[in-house]
């Protein structure tokens, strides 16, 4: 999928609800950033959601697509942004969710090791666990 310095590798970005269930899914290749995927995840955002981000997904275009969704960007500003914006560090604890959503994910092996090389065939097996996932939590 993607190349490195330590061979083939990919990235999977996810966007999950209140409850840690995933809404949609991204491919791509590790070398590609995680922001270049928020706009595409931020798309399916329903209107009036939180969106939660880690330091990385801090710019003004993302910024820019939560508020045209009318979302609250709750992202920590990184330390050379000169302009501010709010921030809830009470809120921001709930961005665990996502990093529990892809501890869930690891669990399965053939998911964890990247057993599949080709990118449609990994995304369809990442697709089929997030549907046990949502089945389990019904």
């Amino acid at each position: 999928m993607g190349r490195s310095r330590g061979g083939l590798t990919s990235k999977i970005h996810a966007l999950v609800d209140a409850d840690g269930r995933p809404v949609a899914l991204r491919l791509t290749g590790g070398q590609v950033h995680d922001s270049q995927e928020a706009g595409a995840l931020i798309e399916v955002m329903p209107e009036g959601a939180t969106l939660l981000g880690d330091k990385g997904y801090d710019s003004n275009a993302i910024r820019e697509a939560a508020a045209r969704k009318n979302a609250w960007a709750n992202i920590p500003a990184r330390s050379n942004r000169k302009q501010r914006f709010t921030f809830s560090g009470w809120v921001y604890r709930q961005r665990n969710l996502v990093e529990r959503f892809f501890n869930r994910i690891k669990h399965f092996r053939g998911i964890a090791t990247r057993y599949d090389k080709c990118p449609d065939n990994y995304l369809a097996a990442v697709k089929l666990i997030c549907a046990r996932i949502w089945c389990a939590a019904l």
